[in-house]
This record gives structure tokens, C-alpha cells and sequence, in this order.
């Protein structure tokens, strides 16, 4: 199935070609996570990893998140309530790839677990990554609570909360949408919906009667909107518009971002490449080079580059500890009264 171009129409402020500076660093994260989640189903396949499951074919929406939002710590920057397909997102905000392979190998050194979590569950304190969530979607009902904190006078930060299009016919969705849109108590929250069109094997059709999934928030008073996540400037404007407006008014905004799934769901549906696909980042470099921004060449020998660049760490990953039986015990109580204000 081919969504993109010929689901969303691309038409006024987010036709605006972006500079070709910014063009250049957003296909180097494209491809960074690209290759990065590639890798990782490699090191699923050798047995090194017990599941994968990411992003590729999201690319050219989650790496624009990951460079717009107001990256920190505290209510008075964004906080991000990520879902597992979001890569890309980490890697803008400025994450190791590295990292994203010792979770896969659940070593000792993994930062985001410490070997506790399969891949891509996420978290970064520092940038106001909340945990990722295993069951889909708890992260729309948990998301507005720090949105309440943000609606403090004088804070600018805002709350960002992505999943899934299956995912939202959960409750927690509908929670979402309640709670951030109480009549003069709205949250300044950007709910985002990544939409491939399948919930694991089941069809869009089967199980949506709305068109849209942005359709949901019109009853609720919110701003809407549904744009080409395949699109790497089409996305860029999207989310700025997006973030912009809820930052500005404090109010919610639903976003539905519609992407493509290149590798199946998971590994548990054998994470094969899917070559019916609308490929964002292959649409991208078909651009770079229609506008002589990079060559063939250039982005030939960059692929190349980052390839062996992540074997060689995959390779590296592998003779790392993994966790021992005693550490289960580690990192299960607080040592500070966070809560408290204690630092």
C-alpha cells in the first residue's frame, strides 16, 4: 500500500522548500535512523536481541519532532510521551545510536533500562523523555498531566504524545482528547498520530468508520489537521504549524501524520521490507538530487559510511556485560525525594 503524496495533498504554507542547509542535516539523521533501525533487525536476526520493533518509514516526520521541539528538563521545556517508533525523534534530540543497540542487547550499559527493556523504549530525563510504554497508547491518558503542570503562568514549554492510528480506538486516547480540552482548563498539548493504515495485520478500514483520525478532535473544539508524513518539508511545516500554535495559544492540537511501516509491524511479523511502500527517505534523495543539494555519490559514500560505522559498534555492543542477577535490584527505589524538590 502507498500512502503519502496521493492520500494528503501538499498545498499552501508546507510547500515551502526548506534550505538546503537544513535539507542536508535532516537527510543525515534520515539516514542515520534509517540504517540504525536496519541494524538493529540484524542484531534480532544474529541473535543478538530477543524482538525488534521501530520506525523506518517514519523518518521524515519523527526526525522534524525531534529538531522542533525545546529540548530540556522542567516543565519549562517540552515534555515527549514517545511511543516505540520514534528513532528518529532520539537521534534529532541528539541521542546515541550506540545506546539504541545496548537495549537491544539488553547490556548493562544500556542508559535507557539498564537491560531491563526490549528495543526502543526510551527515556531521557534530560530532555523530558518519559518512558516509554509497552501496552499502546497508556502514554495519551498519562501525557496530560504534565501538560497541567505546563499551564503554570509564564511557562512556555509544551507536551508532545505520539502513537499509534490502531492504538486509538484504546481509551486512553479518548481520555486524551477529554482532559486536554476541558472548556478554560485547555492543556497546551500537541496529540500526534502516526497513521500506516494497519493495526499489526488488521487494515485501517477494518476498524476506523471516521476518514480522518484528526476528525476525532472537532467535537472537542481542537485544531486538526492530517499532513504527508512522507514528506519530509510537507512534515517540517506540519509540526512547526503545530507546535507553534500550542505553544502561542496553550490550547491542544491533534495532528494525524501519515507515514509509512517499510518493515512490518515488528519482528513478530518477520520485519521483512515492505517494496509497496511510499519510502520517505528514498523520496527525499530523489529531491536533494533534482535540486543539486547532494549527489548520488555523496549520499552513496554516506550510506556506506554510517553502514560500517554501526557494524563496528554492533560489533563492540556484543562484548559488553550484560546485567547480573543482583542488579535487578538497582534502580527500583528512589535515592532522592525528586518529588520533594530534592536535587
Amino acid at each position: 500500500m502507498t500512502i503519502g503524496a496521493s492520500t494528503v495533498k501538499k498545498q499552501g504554507p508546507d510547500a515551502r522548500e526548506l534550505a538546503p542547509e537544513l535539507c542536508v542535516r535532516l537527510h543525515d539523521l534520515m539516514l542515520r535512523a534509517r540504517l540504525l533501525e536496519e541494524r538493529l533487525i540484524t542484531m534480532y536476526r544474529q541473535g543478538d536481541g530477543y524482538f525488534w520493533i521501530g520506525g523506518p518509514g517514519e523518518e521524515a516526520f519523527s526526525v522534524p519532532l525531534g529538531l522542533l521541539v525545546d529540548k530540556g528538563q522542567g516543565i519549562h521545556h517540552d515534555y515527549l510521551h514517545l511511543h516505540y517508533r520514534a528513532s528518529g525523534t532520539l537521534l534529532a534530540l541528539g541521542a546515541d545510536p550506540v545506546d539504541s543497540m545496548r537495549q537491544m542487547k539488553n547490556t548493562a550499559t544500556d542508559p535507557y533500562s539498564r537491560g531491563r527493556n526490549f528495543a526502543s523504549h526510551y527515556t531521557a530525563r534530560k530532555w523530558n523523555v518519559a518512558p516509554v510504554s509497552s501496552p499502546i497508547e497508556v502514554q495519551y491518558s498519562i501525557a496530560p498531566g504534565t501538560a497541567m503542570a505546563q499551564r503554570k503562568p509564564g511557562c512556555k514549554g509544551i507536551t508532545v504524545v505520539t502513537g499509534g492510528d490502531a492504538g486509538t480506538a484504546e481509551g486512553d486516547f479518548a481520555t486524551c482528547l477529554v482532559w486536554s480540552s476541558r472548556k478554560g482548563s485547555e492543556l497546551p498539548i500537541l496529540i500526534i498520530v502516526t497513521n500506516n493504515q494497519y493495526g499489526i495485520s488488521t487494515p485501517y478500514a477494518g476498524q476506523h468508520g471516521e476518514a480522518r483520525i484528526s476528525d476525532r478532535g472537532k467535537p472537542f473544539g481542537m485544531e486538526t489537521a492530517t499532513i504527508d508524513g512522507n514528506d519530509v518539508e510537507t512534515a517540517y511545516h506540519g509540526v512547526k504549524r503545530a507546535i507553534d500554535y500550542v505553544r502561542t495559544e496553550r490550547k491542544p492540537y491533534l495532528l494525524e501524520v501519515m507515514v509509512s511501516r517499510l518493515y512490518g509491524h515488528s519482528s513478530a511479523s518477520g520485519a521483512n521490507f515492505v517494496k509497496d511502500e511510499d519510502d520517505c527517505l528514498a523520496r527525499f534523495e530523489r529531491r536533494l538530487e533534482e535540486r543539486k543539494i547532494l549527489t548520488r555519490a555523496v549520499m552513496d559514500e554516506q550510506r556506506a559510511k554510517i553502514t560500517q560505522e554501526f557494524l563496528e559498534a554492533s560489533k563492540r555492543v556484543r562484548e559488553e556485560p550484560q546485567p547480573e542477577p543482583h542488579q535487578i535490584w538497582e534502580h527500583v527505589f528512589a535515592t532522592k525525594n525528586l518529588v520533594g524538590g530534592e536535587a
